[in-house]
């Protein structure tokens, strides 16, 4: 069953509105989480309920570019225009604005950087504010575990910290170690990475249609002829683009998006969601197995939940990692709309979009809850970036819903993948 478009009410945007109104919303995984927050007016529990436990996976904050190439390949280009004569005064003033940054990501590609920290501060916070009865409960067994990247534990940590100023008597125990990669960063395996790399010539294809970098390549280069007889100039926009839109993970980095126009942000950005869903998404072109690459992960959630939901006491289980496992699990769980299935990439656009799922400090998070006395059926709510959302099974108390019925929906469909593996 495929649930309704992520935050869509009868007066939605579309993606063409929402990014014309916020451009940094282009950024995809690269938006900073706060940029784009709900208004936190969640729907009452059902009568009689209270929350008990919450599981969660969530993504590192913020953070600088992770390749060693990522902002020289930039620079470079740049570099042999001056040397040349060849940079406009934008030219000049774009490369002396990147020169300057680039100073500050000497040994820091992939840290965690202090826009990356306060996001995290602020979802712990605002889980110890949404559901008190859970983290203000007195001695709750909060379990936190990380990836081995610096930028997953410090998120982890600022997290941590939150949990401990709200409630002191929280018994919180924090693990890092290679023995949780399986599943809370696995490899690819079976199908997934038989599938893997499908669609890229018909991604070429469509990243190239979008690309038009003549008129910036006029904003930064003198001479047209020459940029295009030396430059890859559909690359330079591309990655220039990347390093543009990534700006907005620093305190007082420059706004440079000035460069572009509504329309080449928007057709960068599509370029991104094409790839993402291609790769990571449920793509016909990648079998519509890539969010299988999350099964394990799916199925420790399920585990987990098991025993701590048979406890019936204030708990949570909490999971630090990245947007390659973010996304491809919300597709797997077929949060919202994050499972369409979209046949042509042209138009894929209109119906999936990638910021609504894996900003910088994307997060899932299920809360459990139970009747005060004890009774009665188990129910979980979705959040997805703090969004309540759509669950594939019915209920009659959206978005409250039977957790025996979500756990059987899921492993069901984990069997049966399982099972053609």
């Amino acid at each position: 069953m495929m649930g309704m478009a992520i935050g869509m009410t009868a007066n939605a945007q579309t993606a063409r509105e929402e990014i014309d109104q916020n451009p940094w919303l282009a950024g995809s995984n690269y938006l900073d989480y706060n940029r784009y927050l709900p208004d936190f007016n969640y729907t009452k529990a059902p009568k009689g309920y209270v929350p008990f436990y919450m599981t969660h996976y969530g993504r590192h904050g913020s953070r600088w570019l992770i390749g060693e190439n990522d902002y020289e390949r930039v620079i470079r280009p740049l570099r042999k225009a001056r040397k040349e004569g060849k940079l406009t005064r934008e030219g000049e003033e774009t490369l002396r604005k990147l020169e300057v940054f680039n100073r500050t990501t000497v040994k820091r590609l992939g840290d965690l950087t202090t826009v990356g920290e306060r996001q995290h501060h602020g979802i712990g916070k605002r889980m110890t504010e949404h559901f008190p009865e859970i983290f203000k409960a007195k001695g709750v067994a909060i379990d936190a575990r990380s990836t081995v990247v610096n930028r997953c534990i410090l998120s982890m940590v600022a997290e941590c910290e939150e949990f401990m100023a709200a409630n002191p008597t929280a018994c919180i125990h924090n693990d890092v170690s290679e023995a949780l990669q399986y599943y809370l960063n696995g490899p690819r395996e079976g199908k997934v990475k038989e599938n893997a790399g499908k669609g890229d010539r018909q991604h070429r294809a469509f990243a190239q249609s979008l690309t038009k970098p003549g008129r910036l390549m006029g904003v930064l280069f003198n001479d047209l002829q020459w940029a295009m007889d030396e430059i890859d100039t559909g690359n330079l926009m591309r990655q220039l683009f990347e390093v543009v839109i990534n700006m907005q993970s620093h305190d007082n980095a420059p706004d440079m998006l000035y460069l572009f126009t509504k329309d080449e942000i928007y057709d960068m950005w599509r370029i991104q969601n094409a790839s993402w869903y291609q790769n990571y998404g449920p793509s016909p072109l990648t079998g519509s197995v890539m969010p299988f690459s999350q099964a394990t992960l799916l199925e420790n959630i399920i585990q987990t939940a098991d025993t701590c939901v048979a406890l019936r006491k204030p708990q949570a289980t909490l999971r630090f990692g990245h947007e390659v496992c973010v996304m491809p699990l919300a597709c797997l769980m077929e949060l919202d709309n994050c499972g369409t299935v979209v046949e042509d990439m042209n138009e894929l656009d209109q119906h999936w979009q990638n910021y609504k799922i894996f900003p910088m400090g994307c997060n899932i998070q299920l809360i459990f809850y139970q009747q005060k006395k004890g009774e009665g059926d188990i129910l979980v709510k979705a959040l997805l970036n703090e969004r309540e959302a759509t669950l594939p099974i019915t209920t009659d108390t959206p978005p409250y819903y039977k957790w025996n019925d979500l756990r059987e929906y899921w492993s069901q469909k984990l069997r049966q993948y399982r099972m053609e593996e």
